[in-house]
């Protein structure tokens, strides 16, 4: 069962559902980040604007502590009932949480109320993102041909790209037409308020779907677990995802508070460097399909690490030409990374726990890397008073993430997403004769 039955049609459906709801949970996700500076102002107000956005940014990471419990809830559900069911809910969650964060009175009107209800809210937001990214990538590749199943994985990556540099767009708009008073008291409100109808497009999408013919196989036999928490494999690989968040979300910040750009301008090179990276995704899809996914995410880590430091030094220049070079070699590293991690989150676990074991390795590794990334980045910046310090961090994560994977991370190549055990005919890609199976 290593290449399920799909037909064209039902191939361009799986892929447009998985696409369009992704696209749509990270363009709620993404705003707050975009949103950080004024969100700091109104919800944490201080006499150090550095002081309110380092706190803005915390409660970014705090989302990422609900991240865990997401995936084991989402997850569990996504092992027990399918993969449509869980997914659906994400959607519903995320377009909710967002929609009441745009409703939120500020600090000035109720006063602590309004932090507390914030970080409430982004915890239902990283509780929504904890099942998202496995439960997509799970649905996509269970139903994609074995041999671009690669490339199949680049979509996931693309899309969260696509969904961050909408909410950019989205973002960028409010502050040409708006001035900064305006933006401050309710503009910054518009971008949330869209999540309503977003949400209402991605549960019409994702409740016409069917289940995966992995999922239909294992109803068939009868394998479908009822407790799929108790026996799961480990992963450490989602550190490597922490270069994404600072594409994501750092670098706005980053070009206006350290670079001392306009918004307007940081808003532009900042989407800008989220359009490369989403085109360099299906290369990087490829990459793993042609050479296998040891080598491929092996690349993408040391490069992040060789390159993070030179990226930001150009970032740091203020110059836009010299930036996008800094974001465009920091962007097709994170890509070869980011694209693999995905697709490995699904062929090192077996199919009866896959969403399970693949969302709490994932999500626990983000919660402790990822989620703290803007903060660890924003507070270097501040207390160091360098523009490249930032990459610091990126390059420690980067070099141990590296090492780890070139000890213990087996090639996956040519897996059949039902047993779990490779094909003869898909070499390693490195000379390592273990089997998945035997990893486990």
């Amino acid at each position: 069962m290593s290449t399920p039955r799909t037909t064209a049609a039902r191939s361009r459906q799986v892929v447009g559902a998985a696409a369009a709801g992704n696209v749509l949970e990270w363009f709620d996700f993404a705003l707050y980040g975009f949103f950080a500076v004024t969100i700091g102002q109104l919800f944490f107000p201080s006499t150090s604007p550095t002081a309110s956005l380092l706190a803005a940014l915390a409660v970014f990471g705090v989302a990422f502590i609900m991240r865990p419990l997401g995936g084991v809830v989402l997850g569990r559900l996504a092992d027990r009932t399918g993969r449509r069911p869980a997914l659906t809910l994400s959607v519903l969650l995320m377009g909710v949480s967002t929609t009441l964060i745009a409703c939120l009175p500020s600090h000035a009107t109720i006063g602590v109320a309004a932090p507390l209800l914030l970080v409430a809210l982004r915890c239902v937001q990283g509780f929504s993102a904890g099942g998202e990214y496995a439960g997509a990538t799970t649905y996509l590749l269970e139903n994609a041909p074995s041999h671009r199943r690669g490339l199949w994985s680049s979509i996931i990556s693309a899309t969260s790209a696509i969904g961050v540099l909408l909410a950019g767009v989205v973002a960028l708009g409010a502050t040409a037409w708006l001035t900064e008073e305006q933006v401050t008291a309710w503009g910054w409100r518009l971008p949330f308020l869209l999540a309503a109808p977003l949400a209402v497009v991605g549960l019409y999408i994702r409740y016409r779907l069917d289940d995966t013919p992995v999922f239909q196989e294992l109803e068939a036999r009868d394998e479908v677990p009822q407790e799929p928490l108790r026996s799961l494999g480990r992963s450490g690989i989602g550190r490597i995802g922490l270069g994404f968040y600072y594409l994501a979300t750092y670098v706005v910040t980053h070009l206006t508070t350290v670079v001392g750009l306009g918004r307007t301008e940081a808003l532009l090179l900042t989407i800008a460097g989220l359009a490369i990276y989403s085109l360099v995704c299906p290369l990087a899809g490829m990459s793993g399909d042609r050479w296998g996914r040891r080598p491929t995410i092996l690349l993408g880590g040391l490069g992040l690490a060789v390159v993070a430091i030179p990226s930001f030094l150009l970032i740091g220049s203020g110059t836009p030409a010299l930036i996008l070079i800094g974001l465009t070699a920091f962007a097709m590293f994170e890509a070869l990374a980011n694209v693999m991690l995905g697709l490995l989150l699904v062929e090192l676990f077996p199919a009866r726990t896959r969403v399970s074991g693949s969302a709490i390795g994932f999500n626990l590794a983000q919660a402790a890397v990822g989620g703290p990334g803007p903060l660890v980045a924003a507070t270097l910046a501040a207390g160091l008073g360098l523009a490249v310090a930032p990459a610091f961090y990126v390059v420690a994560v980067a070099l141990l993430a590296t090492i780890a994977l070139a000890r213990y991370l087996p090639e996956t190549r040519g897996t059949d997403l039902i047993t779990g055990t490779r094909s003869p005919a898909a070499a390693p890609a490195t000379g390592d004769l273990t089997t998945v199976e035997e990893t486990r």
